[in-house]
């Protein structure tokens, strides 16, 4: 039950926060530069594996930690560095593949990776430490 608690708890402020860097970013940054690159809509289904996927590492490699440790602390450093690695990862690739894409992108995309990933994480430990106490589990 806590496992499932910390998910959701993971998911909810990563895909907000995530839905408003590519809202605003996306008519800023990446249109701008990867132009007819992009798909003209949204494919969704490999999106909601990502956003349902995701998650998981952030909270095996981050909250559970924290949890463990019983300090927010694990979960931001630990959940900044996953998201950075993951993030750079995909960023990198294509910077190294891609004729449009630009190391622009490929540091501010790491760097919200990070941010947002260490975000969530910290919004997931307090919300799953409230709820885990009010529910009287840990």
């Amino acid at each position: 039950m806590l496992y499932a608690i910390t998910y959701v708890s993971i998911i909810v402020p990563f895909c907000l926060l995530d839905g408003v860097w590519l809202t605003v970013m996306g008519s800023l940054l990446y249109r701008p530069t990867l132009g007819n690159i992009l798909l003209p809509t949204l494919n969704a289904p490999p999106a909601a594996v990502f956003y349902l996927v995701y998650p998981i590492g952030i909270l095996v490699f981050a909250l559970l930690p924290a949890l463990k440790a019983g300090s927010v602390t694990p979960a931001l450093i630990y959940a900044a560095l996953f998201g950075a690695l993951a993030y750079a990862t995909y960023d990198l690739t294509n910077y190294a593949t891609l004729r449009n894409w630009t190391l622009l992108i490929t540091a501010l995309d790491i760097a919200w990776g990070a941010f947002a990933s260490a975000v969530a994480a910290a919004v997931a430990y307090y919300a799953t430490r409230g709820i885990g106490a009010w529910l009287g589990i840990s």
